[in-house]
């Protein structure tokens, strides 16, 4: 590690590297110098990213694009440049490495403490695509293609179906039933994103409340973090796994489904904020949040599936059936959101009515 670091341009010597927060892809560590400064440094998981110069090309361009944008410097993710001036280091085992100023005075939370909590999500992933809305999405890498290719999804899924490798799928017809005889409304953001209905932006891609830095004094957000999946995509995409996993009144993986619910109070919480700090939305991209909503539920849900039948070898599994809990808590939220459809279309008009 101190040979590491000091190929990066830090203040201060290295006194301790320790393993830092909760991420499950890249190996994360916290630096603290003599200076006194801290840092993050983090190894990309290039199983996962296979391109990590296309990654890297897109989180240097952006936080650039953001650094230039925002007065305080906490406001967004900065890189720490390498001796030679790179933004990333490929070690001589091969390891792909960066390192970013910490930002301090701040707080991640796993889980909402209060709806306000949820609210300055929104405010914070409505900010990050305001303030991305003129930056060229077209320029930047697909680092994971066809994330939220829908209709591709699908094509995986039959072909998960198809091989049934454990023999599982005579077990979860029914699930498998729900997810095939809602595939046409599943595309239907792919097919407004192919025709340009709908226009390209930058987007996150994991828009979980975790992935935003809020102020330990004010729960104010700061900024976006786990850049990692900035890719070329939609705005319904953003508002949606956030709604997906933030509206959700159960675990992901909850067993008990009478559990499961969307909580239109918190969906229209988050639309308020998403759309006050994003208010450059067309009229067509507000109208298709719910469906976004809708769309990136079930798109989890039948990835979960596809892992079950393929026997569990993308997502982690803590017990047998683990993928299959979490697919059958996603479709019970699709059901749920299918019941509330009208009630989030009238939650975003009420938004844009200034209600």
């Amino acid at each position: 590690m101190e040979s590491l670091l000091s190929s990066f341009r830090l203040v201060g010597a290295p006194l301790s590297c320790e393993p830092y927060g909760h991420g499950h892809i890249n190996r994360t560590f916290l630096v603290v110098t003599d200076a006194p400064r801290r840092y993050i440094l983090q190894q990309i998981n290039t199983r996962v990213f296979s391109d990590p110069a296309g990654l890297m090309e897109n989180i240097s361009a952006v936080t650039a694009y953001l650094s230039a944008r925002t007065r305080d410097p906490r406001g967004c993710l900065r890189l720490v440049p390498t001796a030679e001036g790179g933004s990333w280091l490929r070690a001589p085992d091969g390891g792909c490495w960066r390192v970013y100023d910490f930002v301090e005075d701040s707080v991640c939370l796993q889980q909402p403490e209060t709806e306000e909590d949820f609210y300055q999500s929104a405010v914070a992933f409505g900010g990050f695509q305001h303030m991305l809305a003129d930056f060229p999405a077209g320029t930047l890498h697909e680092t994971i293609p066809n994330f939220h290719n829908t209709p591709d999804r699908y094509r995986l899924f039959r072909a998960a179906l198809a091989s049934d490798r454990c023999g599982r799928a005579a077990s979860v017809e029914k699930e498998i039933a729900f997810v095939l005889m809602r595939e046409e409304q599943a595309g239907a953001l792919q097919r407004m994103r192919e025709s340009g209905e709908l226009p390209l932006r930058v987007t996150h891609n994991d828009t979980k409340l975790n992935n935003v830095l809020l102020d330990a004094a004010t729960h104010r957000p700061l900024c976006v973090i786990d850049l990692d999946t900035v890719m070329p995509g939609l705005a319904a995409y953003d508002f949606g796994d956030s709604i997906r996993f933030g509206a959700a009144t159960a675990a992901e993986d909850e067993r008990d489904l009478s559990r499961v619910s969307m909580s239109l109070t918190r969906f229209a919480a988050f639309t308020r904020g998403f759309l006050g700090a994003c208010p450059g939305l067309t009229p067509r991209e507000r109208e298709t949040l719910p469906l976004g909503a809708y769309t990136m539920t079930l798109e989890c849900g039948m990835r979960f599936l596809t892992d079950y039948l393929d026997g569990d070898r993308y997502f982690a599994v803590a017990r047998e059936g683990h993928n299959l809990d979490r697919a059958r808590t996603q479709l019970a939220l699709v059901a749920d959101m299918e019941r509330k459809r009208e009630a989030m279309a009238a939650a975003v008009r009420a938004c844009e009515a200034g209600e």
